[in-house]
């Protein structure tokens, strides 16, 4: 029969390197908590989930680098994590939506009848049509919106091989849409 640990012995284990055991305990005592603390301050089960994983991954952050001064508060920790975090989550939906109503008009701007429409099943298949690593440096910059550095670091490659591959992913991708430009 396992011996149940208390939540400061789970924090200590934790911050001692513990990390299979420890943090699977860690996330079976907490996850529900944090979840319904999410779902009511949130109000959505999508929100709710991402929440949860947010500040289990700040809580774990934290515990391991040995953070937490008084592992008898753990509960308290999680706690005002889930509260900061909240706060924040809506301070950054304020601030978009003031930035919205700011530059809206400027989103919205109508499509010039000279611009052509895009054919994105045309674009698909253009995309498909380019070798994995050219592929893979055209998503991560494009569709995932990653820095240079952090597709040569995910590639194994220099940052100016993957502007060289870019380019000439560009280029092959432009030929294939037929733009002359």
């Amino acid at each position: 029969m396992a011996i149940e640990l208390s939540d400061a012995d789970l924090a200590r284990q934790i911050g001692l390197g513990d990390q299979q055991g420890a943090e699977a305990e860690l996330f079976r005592r907490m996850a529900p908590r944090i979840r319904l603390y999410g779902l009511r301050h949130l109000r959505d089960h999508h929100a709710a989930d991402d929440f949860t994983q947010q500040v289990l991954i700040t809580t774990l952050e934290a515990l391991r680098a040995g953070r937490l001064r008084e592992p008898e508060k753990l509960l308290s920790f999680v706690l005002g994590t889930c509260r900061m975090t909240v706060l924040d989550l809506r301070r950054n939906a304020q601030r978009k939506e003031r930035l919205l109503g700011e530059f809206k008009a400027d989103l919205v701007a109508p499509v010039p009848a000279s611009m052509p429409l895009l054919d994105h099943q045309r674009l698909t298949r253009c995309v498909q049509s380019l070798k994995e690593r050219e592929r893979a440096v055209v998503v991560m910059t494009f569709y995932d919106e990653q820095a240079g550095a952090d597709v040569a670091r995910f590639l194994g490659v220099s940052e100016a091989n993957v502007r060289v591959i870019r380019h000439r992913a560009i280029h092959q991708l432009r030929g294939c849409m037929g733009v002359t430009a």
